[in-house]
């Protein structure tokens, strides 16, 4: 077994009658006072479950929209207390600020409770010292479980770990083990696919990872600006012109690493962006005219594409290849996805994908549930992509 550069449940010892502050996320949606999406509630079951099995008093940290660090009830984590204990299937306590330390002496191993909404308090997001001594005063260990909020340096995310003994949550080691296979220490060929409406939101991205991969595939509205700095007319289509010189310098810098970029060669256009327009077609991307926009990877394309991934051991997607909500232009994205995901079950390809879009356009492939894994965090997935350090995650370390 390898040895992580950060401890885990495995590491902790005897937890039972031990009070445990657990990170998790639980940002849920909300309407009607019904949680409308549990995935995040889903992903504590793991770390929470065992813990609360070993006899730990386990005590959920978490923030729950934006307060700015005031007390505001339409945030209030006893929203989320009864969906939650239904999701644990077991008795979860909700534990309001006022009164913690006396509430938390009630306890006994083996009980869940919920503490209010972290960000009620303004040092939560500036990281106070102060907060952070307030905090760990109830507890006696410290778990992040919720990779999500890792590249923030928060008290509940960061501080902690720091004043107390810190582990990963189950959830956070699949996260980072998965990351690791897939950037830290991949088996190569390895190939990215990056897609996405503007450049300019990816540009740490793609610069990061021209120096880490074999072949980077970029799709959506960012290829247009690609195409357009190789002197391309992308028409009507969305194109950030003003970046031309920057894909330009992403293009030396790939061919330094000797990392193959890979654009679109065919691509699908329309005079308008609707759903199944009259005026759709499929074309060389030599041929767009004046009047039409490229919204999607063209078959020819999408074909050369699954061959690439056929010779590749490990893939990072991150973004749709087109306008994948709009049909017919979720062609590319779901025809790709599909092909990764056969890869993957055959055994011959590790597959690592992640981001908010990504995760809905490889849902709609039905494509999801056969990746090696797939990330639900937006920003701090972005991060890690961009080569930074996460906070969260440093603290963690040995």
């Amino acid at each position: 077994m390898t040895t992580r550069a950060f401890k885990t449940l495995d590491d902790m010892g005897d937890v039972a009658g031990k009070r445990v502050l657990v990170r998790e996320d639980l940002n849920v949606p909300m309407a009607d006072g019904a949680v409308t999406d549990d995935t995040r509630l889903r992903a504590t079951l793991a770390t929470v479950g065992e813990l609360a099995d070993k006899g730990a008093i386990v005590l959920v940290l978490a923030h729950f929209g934006r307060p700015k660090g005031e007390r505001n009830p339409a945030m209030s984590l006893a929203l989320v207390t009864k969906p939650y204990e239904a999701v644990l299937g077991r008795p979860v306590r909700f534990i309001d600020w006022d009164g913690a330390e006396a509430a938390v002496a009630t306890l006994q191993p083996g009980d869940v409770a919920v503490l209010e909404n972290t960000r009620f308090f303004g040092g939560e997001e500036k990281n106070d010292a102060d907060l952070t001594a307030q905090i760990a005063k109830l507890g006696d260990l410290y778990v992040n479980d919720a990779f999500s909020a890792a590249h923030r340096a928060h008290v509940s995310t960061e501080g902690l770990a720091h004043v107390l003994p810190a582990f990963a949550g189950r959830a956070m080691e699949a996260e980072l083990d998965a990351l690791d296979k897939a950037l830290g220490n991949p088996e190569h060929p390895v190939a990215a696919v990056v897609g996405g409406a503007k450049v300019s939101s990816k540009l740490d991205v793609l610069k990061h990872l021209v120096t880490k991969v074999d072949h980077l595939i970029i799709g959506g509205g960012m290829a247009n600006t690609f195409l357009a700095a190789r002197g391309v007319d992308v028409g009507k289509s969305l194109c950030e012109h003003d970046l031309t010189g920057t894909a330009d310098e992403i293009f030396d810098a790939a061919e330094r690493a000797n990392c193959t970029i890979h654009l679109p060669y065919d691509v699908v256009v329309a005079k308008e962006f609707a759903a199944n327009p009259p005026s759709v077609r499929t074309c060389n991307v030599h041929e767009v005219a004046a009047d039409e926009m490229i919204l999607d990877v063209g078959p020819a394309a999408v074909e050369a594409l699954a061959d690439v991934l056929k010779n590749c051991r490990t893939l990072v997607w991150n973004g749709p290849m087109g306008a994948f909500e709009t049909p017919p232009f979720d062609t590319a994205t779901v025809a790709l996805a599909r092909t990764a995901a056969a890869l993957t079950r055959d055994g011959s390809l590790v597959s690592v994908a992640g981001g908010g879009d990504t995760v809905a356009a490889l849902n709609q492939a039905g494509a999801g549930g056969d990746f090696t894994f797939v990330s639900t965090a937006g920003g701090a997935f972005l991060e890690w992509m961009e080569g930074k350090e996460l906070p969260g995650v440093a603290a963690l370390a040995r």
